[in-house]
C-alpha cells in the first residue's frame, strides 16, 4: 500500500489502521477514522505524528488508547511503525463477523510494525482472545504468520519470572 508523498501526513493514518485491519473485519479499513487527543504534533516533513493525552483512535472495529501515539512514515512514503504508551496502553479489533467477540491487548508499550507486519506489547503485556489469555513482559505476534511468542522483555517495570497462558477447551458441535 503505497502513498503519495505529498498528500497529508494525516492520511498516512489511514494507511497504517487499513493495514493493521487486515486479519480483522472486511471493512474496516474502509471505516472512517476518528482520532481524540488532548494534543496532536504532525511534521510532515520528518513524517512523524504524535498525539497526546487520553488518545482514542477508532476505525470500524479497531481501537488503540494509549497517553501518547506516535505514528512514523518510512521514506517510501509507507506508514513504518505506531506506537502507543500509556499505563496500560490498550488494543481491540473484532477478528471476524462470525466471531463478535473482539481481540484485546493491554501493554505498556503496543508497538505495530507495519513493514514487518508485526505487534509488539512489552511490559505488563496480557492478549485476550475467545477466553484464551496470554501474559508475560513481551508479547510479539505476526499478523501475516499467525504466530505469537511470549517471554522476557528487557526494560520493564513489573519483570515477570514466567509467562501465564490460559486456553479454553474447544466447544463440541451440538
Amino acid at each position: 500500500m503505497r502513498l503519495v508523498k505529498t498528500l497529508p501526513f494525516l492520511l498516512s493514518l489511514s494507511a497504517a489502521l487499513g493495514s493493521a485491519s487486515a486479519l480483522a473485519l472486511p471493512n474496516d479499513r474502509d471505516q472512517p477514522i476518528r482520532i481524540q487527543a488532548d494534543n496532536a504534533h504532525l511534521d510532515d516533513k520528518q513524517g512523524v505524528a504524535t498525539y497526546t493525552g487520553d488518545v482514542i483512535i477508532t476505525q470500524g472495529s479497531m481501537m488503540i488508547k494509549g497517553n501518547t501515539v506516535t505514528i512514523t512514515r518510512a521514506a517510501s512514503g509507507d506508514i513504518d511503525v505506531v506506537t502507543s504508551v500509556g499505563n496500560l496502553a490498550y488494543f481491540e479489533q473484532q477478528q471476524s463477523t462470525a466471531k463478535p467477540d473482539k481481540m484485546k491487548g493491554w501493554a505498556v508499550t503496543i508497538q505495530y510494525q507495519a513493514q514487518k507486519d508485526m505487534v509488539i506489547l512489552t511490559d505488563r503485556a496480557k492478549v485476550e482472545n475467545e477466553g484464551n489469555t496470554t501474559e508475560g513482559e513481551k508479547i510479539v505476534y505476526n499478523t501475516k504468520t499467525q504466530v505469537a511468542t511470549a517471554g522476557r522483555g528487557g526494560n520493564v517495570t513489573s519483570p515477570r519470572q514466567r509467562i501465564d497462558m490460559v486456553i479454553q477447551p474447544k466447544k463440541k458441535a451440538e
